[in-house]
């Protein structure tokens, strides 16, 4: 993302005391990791990561309690009894982090930092996505807590020059020897660098002063620090958020689609309350080959992909006259195309009648694991083709929000490896 003109400064990424895992107190450090807490796939992912390791970091992120006060709560003092049992430790100089991620063909590269919070308004920060409020209320109970930051939003800027600047540092910082390196049960290996050296940090400073990043994942998370924010008196640590930031002229990251779970509408209930709205056909099995099917509909126009029945149903072409009344028409053409406005007004708000509520959808970023529930619990997947990067960017930098949960930017980074305490 390039310099705006409204913004009235850029980013301010500061060096921090991060908190890491003590290698020779936890298994191995691939085993205390977590993907981000929206990302485990609830309860079977945390029953799973939990029993990898008795420090995995599932533990802070997601605590298994039967309130959200008893779920704080455990977080909180597992979090002081791992300090103080030497499990964790904050590493002695504050240090700006440099991130790597690597499998087969795929590099990514980042800055790991506390970064100043600002507001939408100031065009510093810029949100693509809506969040939920029960969402940021559950992980502002959660930060609040255990007073700490412990895990890294991904947020992607728009670099100049890789030979200068924060990415010359960046490359020249991987030429090192970094503090660890651990490759996790999906193939992928990290490796963290400190910067710590005052040139270095001076030019990252100076490079990202005059920029502008977009929110790739951590939309809640986001919010979460803002709200925190206002329960403090500034100046104090609550000013700033753990991000990791990349710089996609040089690593792109890729983007998939966030797909959607019905826990109480049945297939066939859902299948036939969209007849005569939209054209709906039967595709072949199995998910790779319906997936194709979806991927050459999503290129002519609103496309998802229907299943949980043990069939794949592709849905497309919407009544043009359902779309003008059920869209708002205040938004950019392109917001109102989107396969996720479409699907939230036309679908689930006007069709189904499915609330936008725990209870109702669950959100899924892995696939195979939405048509699996699906069938566990006899609801229905909705299956959705990703948006392009430049759709969001572009609806991005007209202040434009796209329907929660309309993309999954990645590789995301694991979550363990470092953490900020906010005490």
């Amino acid at each position: 993302m390039t310099t705006s003109d409204n913004a009235e400064h850029g980013l301010r990424l500061t060096p921090f005391n991060g908190l890491r895992y003590v290698p020779e107190r936890v298994g191995s450090l691939a085993a205390v990791t977590s993907p981000p807490y929206d990302v485990v796939v609830r309860p079977d992912g945390v029953d799973y990561l939990e029993s990898a390791d008795p420090h995995n970091i599932v533990r802070l992120i997601l605590p298994q309690a039967e309130t959200p006060a008893a779920r704080n709560e455990q977080a909180a003092r597992t979090l002081r009894e791992w300090l103080a049992e030497g499990v964790l430790s904050a590493d002695p100089t504050p240090a700006l982090y440099v991130y790597e991620q690597r499998k087969a063909g795929l590099l990514q590269r980042g800055i790991i930092g506390a970064l100043a919070l600002s507001a939408p308004d100031a065009g510093i920060v810029l949100p693509h996505e809506d969040v939920m409020p029960h969402v940021v209320t559950d992980r502002a109970g959660l930060m609040r807590a255990a007073s700490a930051n412990l895990e890294p939003l991904l947020l992607t800027y728009r670099g100049d020059d890789p030979a200068a600047g924060a990415s010359a540092v960046v490359e020249r910082t991987v030429r090192g020897t970094p503090l660890f390196s651990t490759t996790t049960e999906d193939g992928f290996q990290h490796r963290l660098w400190a910067i710590t050296d005052p040139a270095d940090l001076a030019a990252v400073t100076s490079d990202l002063g005059h920029r502008q990043a977009l929110i790739a994942d951590g939309h809640h998370r986001w919010a979460t620090y803002l709200r925190l924010q206002e329960e403090h008196d500034s100046p104090s640590p609550w000013d700033f958020g753990l991000v990791l930031l990349v710089d996609t002229a040089r690593y792109p990251l890729q983007v998939r689609a966030i797909h959607r779970m019905l826990r109480r509408l049945p297939p066939a209930e859902a299948l036939a309350s969209i007849e005569g709205h939209f054209r709906v056909r039967a595709v072949d099995g199995p998910l790779p080959l319906a997936l194709e099917a979806l991927t050459d509909a999503a290129e002519r126009g609103n496309a998802f992909l229907l299943t949980g029945d043990g069939r794949f149903h592709l849905v497309t072409d919407p009544d043009p006259a359902l779309i003008e009344r059920t869209v708002r028409r205040d938004r950019p053409e392109a917001w109102r195309r989107l396969d996720a406005t479409v699907l939230h007004a036309a679908l689930l708000d006007t069709l189904w009648q499915v609330p936008d509520e725990p209870e109702h959808i669950t959100y899924i970023h892995d696939t195979a694991a939405t048509v699996e529930m699906a069938e566990r619990h006899g609801g229905t997947a909705v299956l959705l083709h990703p948006v392009r990067e430049e759709v969001v960017r572009d609806l991005a930098r007209q202040g434009v929000t796209m329907p929660r949960k309309s993309t999954s930017f990645g590789p995301k980074p694991a979550t363990g490896l470092v953490l900020r305490s906010l005490v």
